[in-house]
């Protein structure tokens, strides 16, 4: 007779050791409906399988290339655990994401999520998805799926970690930039940002420390707020207002400025022989980033090339295109304005 192992009635298990599958699954139970709000045409965003479901001729695409984003919101969200504001963090993973596949002119179909924590806090899960699930349903995609990592040992008591992805499509031969159409002499047209959207807070976080304030204390340059609300006001979401615009064919060129500032991200959407001239006095800077400049002695150059400085996304236009664009985007409630041009390389 073959000799069966020996399992004591005390032994190890994956709850003891740190992973409650029980929790995970009503964590999925909870976010169900807040990912079928995001339904959208090619997607019914239904969770619970191995894969989310796509279906781009339904969508209404005849000939597309898709386009993928990935990204984070860097040490954004450790103000977001320190403090516990965890309701907008969601909306800044799925900015990052779908608003970099709109520069390459796509319109974003679906949304996935990945979670991560050392153990899993199923309300303050839940608040990041619904945060998520908020932000595509305004941005126009669906969230199809995700994944919920409880890794013990990984990550200090109450910190997670959050990293999204994003699928967009365009019809072939719509894609941007149009480096072709791209001519010295175009205009760059500057849509506001809602603050530094999710990119810097490495810098921003040590001119906190260095002001010496409290993230409850009250925000120097936003009176009635606290300096954690006042910093962790949300990225903006383009798609919706942004995307019809490109379909239209006026927008030769899109940047969304995030790591690098201005004047890093906006020569991506130039060719090689052209360059940006930016006029920052073009535009009125929010009082968060003079106060952050000002407490953290930041050069010019490096605020510029840290931090967004209030523009969100540019656009380069043709010069004869540029009071049509510039309605157009009026009627889609953006404030968008004339920031600079483009002109020959030196």
């Amino acid at each position: 007779m073959t000799d069966q192992p020996h399992f004591r009635p005390n032994g190890l298990t994956y709850k003891g050791a740190g992973v409650d599958i029980d929790a995970g699954e009503a964590l999925v139970d909870r976010i169900g409906p807040l990912a079928k709000m995001t339904r959208r045409a090619g997607a019914d965003a239904a969770l619970g399988g191995f894969g989310g479901l796509f279906d781009l001729k339904a969508a209404g695409f005849i000939d597309p290339i898709l386009v993928s984003g990935t990204d984070g919101v860097g040490t954004k969200l450790e103000i977001a655990v320190k403090t516990g504001r965890h309701d907008g963090i969601g909306q800044d993973l799925v900015a990052m994401c779908v608003n970099d596949v709109l520069a390459q002119g796509a319109e974003p179909l679906f949304f996935l999520d990945y979670f991560a924590c050392g153990k899993l806090d199923v309300d303050v899960a839940e608040r990041v998805v619904a945060g998520i699930a908020r932000a595509c349903l305004a941005a126009g995609c669906a969230l199809i799926g995700g994944e919920t990592a409880e890794m013990p040992g990984m990550y200090p008591e109450g910190a997670y970690d959050l990293a999204g992805f994003t699928v967009g499509a365009a019809e072939r031969g719509s894609l941007l930039p149009r480096l072709e159409k791209i001519l010295a002499g175009d205009i760059l047209i500057g849509l506001p940002s809602s603050g530094p959207h999710s990119n810097g807070y490495s810098l921003i976080r040590a001119i906190v420390a260095r002001s010496g304030l409290d993230w409850e204390d009250e925000a120097p340059f936003a009176p009635g707020n606290s300096l954690a609300d006042a910093l962790m006001v949300p990225t903006r979401l383009y798609p919706k207002a942004v995307a019809p615009i490109v379909r239209q064919g006026a927008i030769n060129g899109l940047a969304h400025i995030t790591g690098g500032g201005i004047t890093d991200n906006v020569p991506r959407m130039l060719p090689d022989h052209l360059r940006a001239r930016i006029d920052f006095n073009a535009w009125t800077r929010p009082a968060v980033f003079e106060w952050l400049q000002s407490v953290g002695g930041v050069a010019e150059s490096e605020m510029r090339r840290a931090l967004n400085c209030g523009i969100g996304l540019v656009a380069s236009v043709s010069r004869r295109d540029v009071h049509s664009v510039l309605d157009e985007f009026a009627k889609a409630g953006e404030t968008a304005f004339v920031i600079g041009d483009v002109s020959e390389a030196e």
